[in-house]
């Protein structure tokens, strides 16, 4: 009998996941006994859910941790393109477009040149109209921008000079950072088309860093430039080069944390601020360095680092007075993407691969009272996806909390997922 693509992916699923994906309350108990909790009261998860089957590749159209859903439940912003291994360039554009969850039905409304394998071109939901309004970026007559659009009449409301790294959570602010800078330092990360000054004859320049873009004037100011954290972070070797990578603002709008890094040797500085630019604090010691993060509020994050160890392990803190604390009793020590749910019981993280041949990635939900880890399913990672092109599983909820999206190779060609959880 023969089957077509579509069946084919439903298929495999289901035996990838047999087994692995805990549905009957019963189960989840035990497996909650296992991981360090008695009692645990852990959501019913969905089996993953393949948003779009058209034999393209999709994923989720912006940074792990971003809202990539509208707050209705109802839509997500995914990217389409023919691209599978190697890095896009400035002459390949990709397909922005929204997927309706329930009809899986997939609108085209933009084609964007600003955009890679892990950030998507980081698409937002604006606060201020949730349901309607999207900013994310892209190259326009030789310079990166960002663009906000209605997603409903794929109307452009206006074009700000600047992209976007990161969005307050009234939509009112956003972050920018140097992505042709990034796409010298980190390719992975930047975008093709020098749409900004990289200058890479200096290490700290005084003119770029961290600016801050007012989204009703266009306007953006430099909180924090290279040059401010150069007696912050570990000293360059004469060919360094020190840059910006990774900014999120506060959920309650107040702060940003980023990542200072630096060439060759990708010596990484964990940094917050308050958004008018005061406040500037180191969060760890040299040589904890720092990964991945999310904010819990405005006064507590959680980031990847070598706590007291040279393992990273998922770590809460406070930036001002530290007060670290390793999540996860152990079962966590690893440098995966965790990010929390919307109301800050939850947090769910993924792994890298694990090593050839098998290559499983694993994502794991822990309750933050108890610290209990549930594991919530494996994926296996094609050796053709290692690289710069590829595909973490980079967990991200919907404002509700009861959707989590993801992306995965374990078909062979990436693609957006969805769990659902009640």
């Amino acid at each position: 009998m023969k089957i077509n693509r579509s069946q084919f992916l439903k298929i495999f699923t289901l035996l990838l996941f047999s087994g692995l994906v805990i549905s009957s309350c019963q189960d989840k108990t035990a497996t909650a006994e296992k991981f360090g909790a008695d009692t645990v009261d852990f959501p019913k998860v969905s089996d993953p859910i393949l948003l779009i089957d058209n034999e393209k590749e999709h994923l989720y159209a912006s940074y792990y941790g971003i809202n990539s859903f509208s707050q209705n439940d109802k839509y997500a912003t995914i990217l389409e393109t023919d691209i599978k291994d190697r890095l896009p360039t400035e002459n390949d554009p990709a397909t922005l477009g929204l997927v309706h969850l329930e009809t899986q039905e997939f609108t085209p409304l933009a084609e964007t040149r600003a955009w890679n394998f892990q950030q998507g071109c980081m698409a937002h939901w604006l606060g201020t109209s949730p349901d309607s309004l999207i900013i994310y970026n892209d190259l326009r007559d030789g310079q990166f921008v960002s663009v906000i659009l209605n997603v409903h009449t794929k109307e452009e409301l206006r074009t700000i000079p600047y992209p976007v790294s990161a969005v307050s959570p009234d939509g009112k602010k956003a972050v920018s950072i140097n992505f042709s800078r990034i796409r010298k330092t980190r390719p992975d990360y930047g975008y093709g088309g020098d749409g900004q000054d990289a200058n890479l004859e200096t290490a700290f320049p005084e003119d770029d860093g961290l600016f801050v873009i007012d989204l009703e004037t266009g306007t953006a100011e430099l909180i924090v430039s290279l040059a401010d954290v150069q007696e912050l972070v570990p000293e360059l070797p004469e060919e360094g080069i020190e840059y910006f990578n990774h900014t999120l603002i506060s959920r309650g709008g107040s702060k940003i944390f980023w990542l200072a890094r630096a060439i060759p040797h990708r010596n990484t500085t964990a940094l917050t601020v308050n958004i008018d630019g005061s406040g500037l604090t180191k969060c760890f010691p040299d040589g904890w360095g720092g990964s991945h993060f999310d904010w819990l509020n405005d006064d507590e994050l959680m980031v990847t680092a070598a706590y007291q160890a040279t393992q990273y392990s998922h770590i809460l803190f406070t930036p001002d007075q530290k007060n670290y604390k390793r999540l996860g009793g152990g079962l966590l020590d690893y440098d995966g993407h965790g990010t929390f749910s919307p109301d800050g019981k939850w947090m769910i993280t993924d792994t890298y691969p694990s090593k050839s041949p098998i290559r499983e990635q694993k994502i794991y939900l822990m309750d933050m009272n108890s610290q209990a880890v549930l594991p919530l399913g494996r994926f296996v990672q094609p050796e053709e996806f290692s690289g710069p092109w590829r595909c973490d599983i980079h967990c991200r909820w919907s404002s509700s909390g009861n959707l989590v999206g993801f992306n995965s190779t374990h078909t062979g060609s990436r693609q957006a997922y969805l769990f659902r959880l009640r």
